[in-house]
């Protein structure tokens, strides 16, 4: 028994000790025979991290497979909203300022913002249809793919996604399910099956609203 090898024929046991030739037990494969159980890791190198979410087809191209925890969702919903909530500000004040000019051209204003407001919040479900990425989901860096195939599901997709978060707005459950569901997916993930993994980020710029 030894450290280190003492030349050909001489076998490292699990303990990590190595042994002459003659102390191999009969029958059993000889070192680098191939034979056996796969190789584990190197003896006194750390575990290996805990295996990864990977659909039916493995791990999607280019990502990790991990799946996204709830509060980087969180985050991401909030500066989506924020944008939202800023248009709506925008709105207001113009609003403000062009019905002290005339009644009617203040609720010109206001209808036209409005609608502005609508369809940016179904571009957010476009784009995360389109590349899996809404602003803030660029920010944050996470992506929506599709659970069986690990590609974005597509613009028309991510709006009825959008749709289908009305159940998750129902006493805000669907909202909360990620923190304990195994898969980490909301009511409107399970309706579409879609998944939120890491995806790469993006700084504030015009590229954030794009698809």
């Amino acid at each position: 028994m030894s450290d280190t090898s003492q030349g050909p024929g001489w076998w490292q046991a699990s303990d990590g000790k190595w042994y002459p030739p003659e102390q191999a037990t009969p029958g059993a494969p000889s070192p680098g025979s191939g034979a056996g159980s796969p190789p584990g890791p190197a003896f006194g190198s750390p575990p290996g991290p805990a295996p990864a979410y990977a659909g039916p087809g493995g791990p999607p191209a280019g990502q990790s497979g991990q799946l996204v925890e709830w509060p980087q969702r969180v985050l991401a919903t909030l500066i989506d909203s924020a944008f939202i909530i800023a248009g709506y500000v925008v709105v207001f004040i113009l609003t403000l300022i062009f019905s002290a000019i005339s009644d009617a051209l203040g609720v010109i204003i206001l209808i036209i913002g409005y609608l502005f407001i609508v369809g940016l919040s179904f571009y957010f479900s476009y784009l995360t249809g389109v590349n899996g990425q809404s602003p803030g989901k660029k920010i944050i860096g996470i992506k929506v793919i599709g659970e069986q195939t690990g590609q974005p599901i597509g613009g028309g997709m991510g709006v009825v996604r959008g749709f289908a978060h009305i159940a998750d707005s129902i006493c805000f459950i669907g909202y909360l399910f990620p923190l304990w569901d195994p898969k980490k997916q909301t009511f409107a993930d399970k309706i579409m099956s879609t998944v939120v993994v890491p995806g790469p980020k993006e700084s504030f710029s015009s590229g954030l609203f794009k698809a």
